[in-house]
């Protein structure tokens, strides 16, 4: 019985903290992506320019 006061005192802490663990995972992750198109773009505009 003890165990399950423990988890249901613990539960909402570990939810909060994996929702913020996803949601920053997916940040970064976007962030990493729009670097890694915008430095293509910017190869392809040096490219055209003769740069």
């Amino acid at each position: 019985m003890d165990f399950w006061a423990d988890f249901s005192a613990l539960f909402p802490m570990i939810a909060v903290g994996l929702l913020f663990w996803f949601i920053m995972r997916a940040v970064f992750r976007a962030d990493k992506t729009e670097r890694k198109v915008l430095a293509k773009y910017e190869a392809e505009e040096r490219a055209k320019r003769g740069l």
